[in-house]
């Protein structure tokens, strides 16, 4: 508690003051609907971990209540964003936007020691806002994975340097590229057969050098079930990192890139394959609307992002999926999903991906306990809070384990190296495979 003098003076209180969002803190009634939802609360069953304590403790700064130290911020940063509390809050409370607004404010406000600053600097000013630079970032990765000096880094024991979840994050790390999609296959794909729609990739800018072979997958399912394909070579980072990280003006203005972009090549839908990318594409609506020049086109760009799986089920002819060609058993192969938290929660899908792996000649899907619960990932806060991070996974892969399935799918290359990881981790890379749905669906695509 401080005088009304002193928290009026309070420089953060006066910036979270600005920044949140007066509507939505009023409209939480309080009704803990959300805490069962709540990864973090589920861990700790502290009401300050939930979402319903964190709004608690933004409203007591705006009213003046108490100060905004150290603990509020890290709490603020605790959160892992997943955004799993609304769909289960019955006052339909944006709770998404209300922590982004507070870590806004904070990193605003805050000095960072100067390596941190650094750091910050590099990521989200300096590498991925640019995609021609990202590509140099693939390239050094490639170097280092190809030639020799990874090798070396374990043989000679210098990865002990680094903490131990960056080790574990380097270990299943997928081969890198510095040639993404469009270098290897081009920027516009006919349709198979007469043309449904004409559609634009998003591409991503991690996806598009640690997973290029999910962005040439995704072209091949898409044109298959009769889409005309675009790959607009001006597209840039979606900007999620950037929003989820308290750096709002930087994802502001990645979106007004890409909605030009996109806008130029006249498409009739904007098809992501990471559900992380697809939450921010749909909310460029609300991260613009105070913008009056860029509002109207922010609004035509988010009505038209869909993921690849929901494109697949409502709009494409129905594709043939079958059993997979290497496989000489007459056995059904086990699938489980874990679905990725901002394509479930703010895109609010989570049938399409099951309708279409279902529809798998040879495999058997298997509901796993919790799919909807976050694995951990959240963008980078498995870097950033990695104890709460292994909890989660540790919990997650205890449910895995109890599918007995071959194949963990999910929808978000986040997802995807949180799984791998939690399958080294927990003896289990002789059972379990941890792929994307769309490679998945690819590699049985009957042609």
């Amino acid at each position: 508690m401080a005088n009304g003098q002193t928290q009026h003076t309070n420089p953060l209180t006066e910036k979270l003051r600005l920044r949140l969002d007066e509507d939505q803190l009023t409209n939480c009634m309080r009704c803990g609907f959300c805490l069962p939802a709540c990864p973090t609360f589920a861990e700790t069953g502290l009401e300050a971990e939930s979402p319903r304590g964190r709004i608690a403790l933004m409203k007591a700064v705006t009213d003046g209540l108490m100060v905004p130290d150290q603990a509020f911020e890290e709490q603020m940063n605790h959160c892992l964003g997943c955004r799993a509390c609304e769909p289960a809050c019955p006052a339909g409370v944006k709770y998404g936007q209300l922590i982004e607004q507070a870590r806004d404010a904070i990193e605003d406000h805050k000095r960072h020691k100067p390596w941190v600053q650094a750091t910050r600097h590099a990521a989200f000013k300096t590498v991925f806002p640019h995609q021609k630079r990202m590509k140099w970032v693939g390239r050094g990765l490639q170097f280092y994975q190809k030639s020799g000096l990874r090798a070396a880094a374990h043989a000679t024991g210098a990865m002990k340097l680094f903490p131990k979840h960056l080790r574990d994050m380097e270990k299943i790390l997928p081969d890198a590229t510095g040639r993404g999609v469009v270098e290897q296959i081009g920027e516009r794909h006919p349709a198979k057969g007469e043309k449904i729609a004409t559609v634009a990739l998003f591409r991503g800018c991690i996806m598009d050098v640690l997973f290029t072979d999910t962005n040439i997958h995704t072209v091949d399912l898409l044109t298959a079930a009769g889409f005309e394909v675009v790959i607009p070579r001006e597209q840039n980072c979606c900007g999620a990192l950037h929003a989820h990280s308290g750096e709002a003006e930087g994802a502001r203005e990645l979106a007004r890139r890409n909605i030009q972009t996109f806008k130029a090549a006249g498409v009739d839908y904007i098809v992501s394959n990471a559900g992380g990318c697809g939450a921010i594409l749909t909310e460029y609506d609300h991260l613009l609307h105070e913008d009056p020049q860029w509002r109207d086109d922010a609004v035509w760009f988010a009505e038209r992002v869909v993921d690849v799986s929901d494109l697949l089920v409502r709009v494409g002819r129905s594709l043939d999926f079958g059993e997979e060609e290497t496989s000489d058993s007459t056995e059904q192969v086990r699938i489980t999903y874990q679905d990725s938290c901002h394509l479930r929660n703010v895109m609010r899908s989570s049938d399409a991906p099951r309708k279409l792996m279902r529809q798998v000649k040879g495999a058997q899907f298997v509901e796993m306990k919790n799919a909807d619960r976050c694995c951990g990932s959240a963008g980078i806060y498995n870097i950033t809070q990695p104890e709460m991070a292994g909890q989660i996974l540790d919990h997650k892969m205890e449910h895995a384990e109890a599918t007995g399935a071959g194949y963990m799918l999910t929808s978000n290359p986040g997802c995807l190296l949180q799984m791998k990881h939690g399958i080294e981790e927990h003896g289990l890379s002789g059972r379990m495979k941890a792929v994307h749905i769309v490679d998945f669906l690819h590699e049985r695509l009957k042609r």
